[in-house]
């Protein structure tokens, strides 16, 4: 009996081993399986973005910090004392040639004017009695009545009552002048400050402020360029004037527009630098004196400029480099040199072709010789 079941348990064995080596021969043999085996997936291509290369005429500038300067700036004063009556131009006004900025009180010079008018009237007078005097001498001194020492002497008064005329007339012209002084008017377009003289100050020829003019439209701006690039501003300007664009602080894109109008004579040995000054109209008046800003000078054109997205730039310890579509949908990595920049597009003046299509995306996940699914992208604007 125990060698029956032993010789039952060999059978077993043996049968189960053949079962699995069919199985391991021909896995659909059981379970109702195919009989070829599943094909494996296919490898994962990464998809990314690509755009074509972007060639211009790119134009040149030189990019400086500046400052801003008023044109003409002055202190405004009296010529003439009295008491200030009015001022009629708030602080920080903006105003016009000739508007009226302060009154100082002007009876006192009413009454001088007056009084020098009221003078001339007698002197007139008295050289209408004087000429008549003359001509009546003159008739008498010809008939032999009037002896010559009396008609010198009407001679003289004549001359007297002229030259008293004279002055007199001149003296209300002074009075005239001395009448409008007591208006202080602007005498040019600007914007006034802060008033320095209250109402009722008594108000002195000696050198009482009372307030400040400044000139804000156009405006100057002012900067250093290097000698290095003093080179091509002087050849800019044998071609023609100089444009500079203005941008204010946090400006990516200029707002205000001049022209290059001076170069200084001297090179700053201590810096290397000139002063070099831009004329920029300002009619909204949002540039200041005093104000930081900056300048970019268009200095030339530069053609047939090959051009490609910064975003697509990449950086190694070799250099700058960009990644472009290879042979096979593969990813070839190119060194770049790099010149300027125009909005959004870099130049690049080595490493590239004008056929080449430019990765701009999963530049992370990618790197030379990966194949990849290129999708190309709208044209960079330029």
């Amino acid at each position: 009996m125990r060698r029956w079941k032993i010789a039952l348990g060999a059978a077993v064995a043996v049968g189960a081993v053949s079962v699995a080596s069919v199985h391991l021969l021909n896995p659909g043999y059981l379970g109702g399986g195919t009989a070829g085996a599943a094909p494996a997936p296919a490898a994962f291509v990464m998809p990314v973005p690509v755009v074509n290369v972007v060639k211009k005429t790119l134009p040149i500038y030189l990019d400086y910090a500046a400052r801003v300067e008023s044109i003409r700036s002055i202190t405004l004063q009296a010529r003439v004392p009295g008491y200030l009556q009015e001022q009629t131009a708030a602080d920080g006004s903006d105003v016009k040639q000739g508007d009226l900025l302060y009154r100082i009180a002007p009876e006192d010079y009413q009454a001088a004017l007056d009084q020098a008018k009221a003078q001339v009237q007698r002197d007139t007078a008295t050289l209408d009695y004087a000429k008549s005097n003359l001509g009546r001498g003159t008739d008498l001194a010809k008939a032999g009545y009037l002896d010559k020492d009396s008609f010198d002497q009407r001679t003289s008064n004549l001359r007297a009552a002229q030259a008293a005329l004279a002055v007199d007339q001149a003296a209300v012209r002074t009075a005239e002048l001395n009448l409008g002084y007591a208006e202080i008017k602007a005498p040019f377009s600007g914007r006034i400050g802060r008033n320095q003289a209250s109402v009722g100050t008594l108000v002195s020829v000696a050198g009482t402020v009372l307030n400040t003019l400044v000139q804000l439209d156009p405006i100057y701006v002012t900067f250093n360029p290097s000698e290095t690039d003093l080179v091509q501003i002087e050849q800019a300007k044998a071609n023609g004037p100089i444009a500079v664009d203005v941008l204010l602080p946090g400006e990516t894109k200029p707002s205000q527009k001049g022209e290059l109008t001076f170069i200084d004579n001297t090179i700053d040995h201590s810096t290397g630098t000139i002063t070099a000054r831009a004329t920029i109209g300002n009619a909204k008046f949002t540039l200041l004196p005093g104000q930081y800003v900056r300048v970019r000078l268009h200095v030339k054109e530069q053609p047939n400029t090959l051009m490609v997205p910064q975003v697509a730039l990449g950086s190694s310890q070799l250099g700058k480099y960009l990644y472009v579509i290879g042979k096979g949908n593969t990813v070839d990595q190119k060194l770049v040199s790099l010149g300027p920049t125009d909005g959004d597009l870099i130049s690049v003046t080595s490493g590239i072709s004008e056929t080449d299509q430019v990765i701009t995306g999963n530049l992370q996940k990618i790197g030379p010789g990966m194949p990849v699914s290129p999708l190309p992208q709208p044209k960079p604007a330029s």
